[in-house]
């Protein structure tokens, strides 16, 4: 269980380095996930997408979007074309948020890959992105499973 016991030291060390944007910002940690999901996807703007990238729960993410939404910082609007899809929009008066997430995870990047070559850095992600699909492999083997009859 190396892998699994390791990787919550990065984990919480990303954890730290956020906390100091959620408390400037009066931001949970979830909402701060969520803006920063918005902006580095733009593509995935919905609360499915969040739901099912971010493998957060819809009750989480639904509160979260309620509260960025009356903080003002997200805009929800439906799609034209499709009634029932409605798209998340990040406001402007998220900006100084946005810029200050950034720099989180470029601070945490840089000390993550600190002392790595860039072919070490290419072969971790490389090796992360295998796992990551293992990971998402089992889990779906695992949901189609059919319990057993008593």
């Amino acid at each position: 269980m190396y892998f699994c016991d390791e990787h919550r030291g990065i984990t919480r060390y990303y954890e730290i380095l956020k906390s100091s944007v959620c408390e400037k910002y009066q931001l949970r940690q979830m909402e701060y996930d969520i803006l920063m999901f918005l902006y580095n996807n733009p593509q995935h703007n919905t609360a499915a997408d969040i739901v099912r990238y971010r493998k957060s729960t819809k009750s989480h993410v639904s509160m979260s979007l309620k509260v960025l939404e009356e903080k003002g910082l997200i805009e929800r609007r439906i799609d034209k074309d499709n009634k029932k899809r409605v798209e998340i929009y990040i406001l402007d008066s998220a900006d100084d948020i946005i810029k200050d997430g950034i720099r989180v995870q470029k601070q945490f990047a840089k000390d993550m890959f600190n002392g790595l070559t860039d072919d070490e850095i290419a072969l971790c992600k490389q090796i992360f992105k295998k796992i990551c699909n293992n990971a998402e492999a089992c889990i779906k083997a695992a949901n189609n499973k059919v319990p057993a009859e008593k």
